[in-house]
């Protein structure tokens, strides 16, 4: 049975890495990537959709964002969304694509961006140690129970604090590679 909460606590820890990595990868940085525009929803028929599912996103250039919709009739829902979007990036309509040219960061929002990297790699941190505590939690439960050794207890416990030092070392390093990559110039 320990066994069966160990790989369940294993599973919440990778899912919450690449949760992390999927969220450092939409910060902006100093070149263009798909992931950038990933969470822009547009307004097709009213229904809000992932831009990925209109359109082909393509990076020609390290600094360059093209997307090709799909159905012509959709490029003007895409350029307003782009627009609305926190990604304050000026997108560009030649009728039928949209070109997003990614501006070089200046120092101070490379340093502003770098703190939300911190942010988040730490929101990641807390998550996996919330996941370790409710993991141990459950096994002290089935010791009370019986259904537990102490010894066996201790041993999940301690394969607990081994897995989660081993996830945080992981976002740790998604961290630091984002931090990096926004602070070289």
């Amino acid at each position: 049975m320990a066994e069966t909460t160990l790989h369940e606590t294993e599973i919440k820890m990778e899912k919450t890495v690449e949760a992390l990595k999927r969220d450092l990868a939409g910060i902006r940085g100093s070149r263009a990537s798909p992931a950038l525009v990933q969470h822009v929803r547009v307004d097709y028929f009213g229904v809000p959709t992932p831009i990925n599912q209109l359109a082909n996103i393509t990076t020609p250039e390290p600094k360059l964002l093209l997307i090709q919709p799909w159905d012509k009739s959709t490029l003007s829902a895409v350029e307003k969304a782009l627009l609305k979007s926190d990604l304050g990036l000026t997108p560009s309509n030649d009728g039928n694509l949209i070109r997003l040219p990614i501006p070089p960061l200046s120092q101070e929002r490379r340093k502003e961006l770098a703190r939300l990297v911190g942010k988040r790699v730490e929101e990641a941190r807390i998550s996996l140690r919330n996941i370790r505590r409710d993991a141990i939690e459950a096994s002290r439960a089935r010791e009370k129970a019986r259904e537990l050794s102490q010894d066996e207890l201790a041993r999940a416990t301690g394969a607990f604090q081994k897995m989660t030092d081993s996830f945080i070392a992981q976002a740790n390093k998604a961290g630091e590679q984002k931090e990096a990559e926004l602070l070289e110039t």
